[in-house]
């Protein structure tokens, strides 16, 4: 590999001494369909992609068309008891906290509720991540950090982790913790550049945090028609979704460069930070898992990922 590529492909670790996984991880917040051998095809392609961390939560299925809470882990309930050879072969995360209509309660018998009923749902007897979803600001973080230990300590979960929180909550969660926060989730793309200005992907690099980016793509925004797709360049934000015309162009210039579509650059970027993120990708599609793999083969330099940014905030950088 080229020294300048600055896109992390290798494994990446789960605190000191932890399980690896790879670079991409199969996000299930749209794994609302029921069909069992459709369900099984989608997750086994994604472990055959290398995909063998498995991001889900209890509260996944109250949207994209799913039948209730919980729905989601059912569904991939369902697959393991069809297949449980699949169970092995997947780190297992889900997440916890969200209890509607409250909305959030992480206090001490909410969260271990909570992780029991996603182990039922799921059919296994320990989440090897098991995350804080939201934070919970009427929760002190003593009492949080006294139901995470206690889910490691009784073995229902192998490591803990939290997502979509400020880097000042991680550090007063993991002040009254024993075991190490592993993983931090925030949402982190080409297009939201936030956990780069705002102290997120700095914690990880003090802490040792895997960062786990949600939305890589953006919700499908950076997805919009751009120049090399058809489409007309506008000279308004707004008409793609909030992104810029300019980093849709500057997408589109690496991806023809690179040969592979718009989709595998933005990931890529997200790859390319030093803290060595995981993207989750959330098709439910087996051929688009398989086209995003290309996103291994994409080389960013300290130039490209820099045009990216200036192009994304809208102004050069000092």
């Amino acid at each position: 590999m080229d020294a300048s590529n600055l896109v992390r492909t290798g494994p990446r670790g789960l605190g000191p001494g932890g399980v690896e996984v790879g670079p991409l991880a199969l996000g299930l917040w749209r794994f609302t369909g029921t069909d069992v051998g459709q369900n099984t095809a989608l997750i086994e392609a994604g472990l055959d992609l290398g995909m063998n961390l498995v991001d889900i939560a209890d509260v996944y299925g109250l949207d994209w068309g799913g039948t209730g809470f919980g729905s989601c882990e059912e569904n991939l309930g369902a697959v393991l008891r069809a297949r449980p050879d699949l169970r092995d072969r997947m780190v297992l995360a889900t997440k916890g906290g969200i209890v509607p209509p409250v909305p959030y309660d992480s206090g001490a018998a909410a969260m271990r509720s909570a992780c029991e009923a996603s182990l039922s749902r799921l059919g296994t007897d320990r989440i090897d991540l098991y995350q804080v979803h939201r934070p919970d600001m009427f929760t002190h973080p003593s009492e949080v950090a006294a139901a995470l230990d206690g889910l490691v300590a009784d073995g229902l979960a192998g490591a803990v982790g939290v997502s979509n929180y400020t880097p000042a909550q991680t550090r007063a969660l993991a002040a009254h913790l024993d075991a190490p926060l592993v993983s931090t989730q925030p949402e982190y793309s080409a297009a939201c550049l936030d956990p780069l200005r705002d102290g997120t992907l700095d914690l990880c690099s003090e802490m040792g945090m895997v960062p786990l980016a949600w939305s890589p793509l953006a919700g499908g925004r950076l997805m919009a028609p751009g120049p090399l797709a058809g489409g007309r360049l506008t000279e308004q934000a707004d008409e793609n979704g909030g992104v810029r015309p300019e980093l849709l162009a500057t997408l589109d210039r690496l991806a023809e460069r690179e040969g592979v579509d718009r989709a595998a650059v933005c990931v890529a970027f997200v790859l390319a930070h030093p803290t060595a993120p995981v993207a989750i990708v959330g098709s439910q599609q087996p051929d688009r898992l398989r086209a995003l793999q290309s996103a291994l083969s994409v080389q960013l330099d300290r130039n490209d990922v820099y045009d990216l940014v200036e192009a994304s905030e809208g102004q050069p950088l000092p």
